[in-house]
């Protein structure tokens, strides 16, 4: 006898008397089941059968031993022993039905095709509810995923239920890629059970990568809400998907539906209006407040609309370059309407601070913000969010005119009483950007650091930019001489002094040629020229971005933005579709990618 043989035989020896001491019963653990399986681990199957060889059938197909030793079997092409033990297997255990799967893959695994065709149809002819879920387990295990599909839809059959084993069959189909297949499952399972909603979104949100999905997708629900308005997942569905598109226009009419349908008095319009605005998608964001301020005026959000219809176009008149004074004076007086026809009280605080905001950034009239702030900061039983709001604008009024003292005195309060709260996270963020204006930059870090971690995404993101702006540009500065100019720019900036703030960037382009923040001063530069109209100086400053590959960490941004100058303001339409898609197609992980994409559709006639 060989060596390894002596070996095995004394361990196969050692486990006689620990089955020998008692009457073995089915399915029962199997003494020297663990030392196989390690054998098998390491690619030792002769050790593993000279073990297992000599079991009686119970042993050798209980669950502990009989996928190891048909396994190693198979390992060894011993293929009519792996069938005779496979067919033992079916025979003692008939309630088991993977061990009729594993006969079919021993067949398989001897080449014999249609044989292991022929034996996996018989296992799914006899197959019983109970056993659904172990069969297509053991078919996805071996890598039979048709099989699988087939398992699944052979239980439906059975249950009677054209929406049973959905998630299964979902998880499956995204598995292996079949879209429509997908959407298909998706659509029923979501039309019979709306509580399916968050999982059939996860499930679409993981399946879905590619445009013409999305297209398909759309295209089903709008004919399924057409055929079926009475199914409310559908317009649910439909509205979840062209929020994920930033097809927000189309989304209204799922949110109005909705509203209509639930008898909620304009709430999924007020939240659709309200990720619109966050999205800068300004006319969207308009109509949805105007409508329920029109159609639910004397409902419980009336009054919320009307405020938040002033927001928005707030927000739109400051975001269209350059910003029309006109316009601005015309939104000032419709402030002062709603006040009059409101009053002046704690509920319209916000509207009041809303006003100062505009008279101390757009009409650099100081004197009436402070004054409208302070009536806020007064009022009494104003909420004490809404009167810190106002301190943090006084704070940035300060900073205007030049008193930083007063202004980090006013944040630190708001601070100190809204810690852990996304207003104490947004005066801690002004602080920091006070520490950065003044030079101070380890200061600034401190409270960046602290900030990084904050809950609210924006502030978070906002601040992780601003230190990595401070790191990047203070290694091979030592003194910190360009970024202390670009701080002392960015100031400016902030003080709405555009014009001295762009000779302040040339200055610092003549003065620090090849600086590590040249593309964050080209890019900077650039938003300053489109927000005072010069849009061909803003073209062709970006241009020095992307026509340059050491600029290539704003590359993306660079190219959206010139993007954006070329639809909103230039009217070239062609052009902006060509960069758009240059946006797309050489940036795929770039954040601009989904609103690129949205962008383009819509350039190019697609009705999005």
């Amino acid at each position: 006898m060989r060596p390894h043989s002596l070996v095995v035989a004394a361990a196969f020896l050692l486990a006689i008397p620990a089955l020998a001491q008692e009457p073995s019963k089915p399915w029962a653990p199997v003494s020297g089941a663990a030392l196989a399986e390690d054998y098998a681990r390491r690619g030792e199957h002769e050790k593993v059968v000279f073990l297992y060889e000599k079991l009686s059938a119970e042993e050798q197909t209980s669950p502990a031993v009989f996928p190891v030793y048909l396994a190693s079997l198979q390992a060894l092409k011993r293929y009519k022993e792996a069938e005779k033990l496979a067919r033992k297997a079916v025979k003692l255990h008939p309630e088991d039905a993977t061990t009729g799967v594993a006969l079919g893959a021993v067949y398989a695994a001897a080449g014999d095709a249609p044989a292991a065709e022929k034996q996996w149809q018989k296992v799914l002819s006899q197959l019983t509810p109970a056993q659904v879920l172990a069969v297509a387990t053991e078919f996805g295990r071996r890598e039979l995923p048709e099989w699988a599909e087939r398992t699944y839809l052979r239980g439906r059959s059975l249950a009677k239920n054209d929406t049973e084993y959905a998630p299964q069959l979902i998880q499956l189909y995204t598995q292996s890629q079949n879209q429509p297949q997908v959407l298909a499952e998706t659509l029923r399972l979501v039309a019979q059970d709306e509580k399916q909603l968050p999982f059939v979104r996860n499930m679409l949100q993981n399946a879905l990568h590619e445009e013409k999905d999305f297209d398909a997708l759309e295209k089903l629900l709008l004919a399924a809400t057409q055929e079926h308005p009475e199914q409310a997942a559908y317009s649910e569905l439909l509205l979840w998907l062209q929020v994920q598109r930033h097809d927000f226009t189309g989304a209204l009419v799922q949110a109005r539906a909705l509203d209509r349908r639930a008898r909620t008095e304009g709430s999924r319009v007020m939240e659709l209006a309200a990720i619109a605005q966050q999205n800068k998608d300004y006319e969207s964001a308009i109509d949805g407040y105007a409508y329920v301020a029109k159609e639910y005026r004397s409902g419980p959000y009336g009054n919320v609309a009307r405020q938040r219809l002033l927001q928005a176009r707030e927000a739109q008149v400051r975001d269209t370059y350059p910003v029309d004074e006109a316009k601005v004076r015309a939104l000032v007086g419709d402030y002062e309407q709603l006040l009059a026809e409101l009053g002046r009280t704690p509920d319209t605080a916000p509207v009041l601070r809303n006003l100062a905001n505009l008279y101390a950034f757009q009409l650099n009239d100081r004197a009436k913000a402070m004054s409208l702030l302070q009536e806020v900061i007064d009022m009494p039983r104003a909420s004490d969010e809404v009167v810190d709001e106002a301190k943090v604008t006084q704070g940035d009024l300060y900073l205007l005119k030049g008193e930083p003292w007063e202004a980090t005195l006013l944040y630190s309060q708001v601070e100190k009483s809204h810690k852990d709260s996304p207003l104490g996270y947004e005066a801690k963020l002004r602080n920091a950007r006070l520490s950065y204006y003044a030079g101070d930059f380890k200061l600034a870090q401190s409270h960046l650091d602290i900030l990084k971690e904050a809950t609210t995404r924006e502030i978070a993101n906002d601040a992780m930019q601003l230190s990595l702006l401070i790191q990047d540009n203070t290694v091979e500065d030592t003194l910190d001489l360009g970024l202390k100019a670009y701080a002392a720019v960015e100031q400016l900036v902030f003080q709405n002094k555009l014009k001295e703030a762009i000779a302040g960037l040339d200055m610092l382009l003549e003065k620090f040629p090849g600086h590590s923040l040249s593309d964050d001063t080209y890019y900077l530069k650039a938003q300053l020229q489109r927000r005072t109209g010069d849009f061909a100086g803003a073209i062709a400053t970006l241009e020095r971005i992307t026509n340059n590959p050491k600029y290539d960490v704003l590359s993306d941004d660079a190219l959206f933005l010139l993007a954006r100058i070329q639809e909103e303001d230039v009217k070239d339409k062609a052009k902006a579709q060509e960069l758009y898609n240059q946006v797309i197609t050489k940036y795929p992980g770039s954040i601009y990618v989904a609103e690129a994409r949205k962008r383009f559709r819509k350039l190019r006639g697609d009705g999005v």
